[in-house]
């Protein structure tokens, strides 16, 4: 059976493959922009994997409750 890719891989390909897509192009922001491509899809896993348990998903995020909640309304994400 093939070993699945690491996500530190997978970030280092779509990294690579962003700055070959800027052409010599400075980024601008990319902490930022990086963090808000990885966060709400993050949410969005762990929630369906915890069947919309708030309380599962941010012990298994590692974050309070409520910073999970407010991350929710930052993506829009809040039921």
């Amino acid at each position: 059976m093939k070993r699945p890719r690491s996500l530190e891989a997978c970030v280092r390909e779509s990294l690579e493959k962003y700055f070959e897509d800027l052409r010599g192009t400075d980024p601008h922001d990319l902490h930022a922009m990086v963090l808000q491509a990885v966060e709400r899809p993050m949410l969005e896993v762990v929630l369906e994997r915890t069947d919309g348990n708030q309380s599962k998903a941010a012990e298994w995020l590692g974050i309070n409750r409520n910073t999970l909640r407010r991350k929710l309304q930052e993506h829009k994400l809040a039921r």
